[in-house]
């Protein structure tokens, strides 16, 4: 086991939105998201995708639908469906892909 600080991968671009991957295997992938105020992912169909807002806000468009979550809140994508993420402020979150 080989625990992981996310302090460690906190890094945040002018230029637009980086993903640090935390771990990568064979089916899943576990990014940490940093996003400034207004930039943002566009909208992708994409594997399974769970993510967990850690730090400040954001609007996350699933399937069409967009909704503000906040830290402390849980958004589940479905395999094959679009998502995006805006970010409103300063945003940090963890996401999981399962493939």
């Amino acid at each position: 086991m080989k625990p992981v600080n996310i302090e460690d991968f906190k890094q945040f671009s002018k230029e637009g939105f980086r993903p640090n991957i935390l771990r990568i295997g064979a089916r899943f992938k576990i990014p940490l998201i940093c996003m400034e105020d207004g930039q943002f992912i566009p909208p992708h169909p994409s594997a399974t995708g769970i993510f967990y807002v850690i730090e400040g806000s954001a609007e996350f468009t699933i399937a069409g639908e967009t909704k503000e979550v906040n830290a402390g809140s849980v958004v589940i994508a479905p395999h094959g469906a679009e998502r995006g993420i805006k970010a409103k402020g300063k945003l940090i979150a963890i996401a999981f892909h399962v493939t």
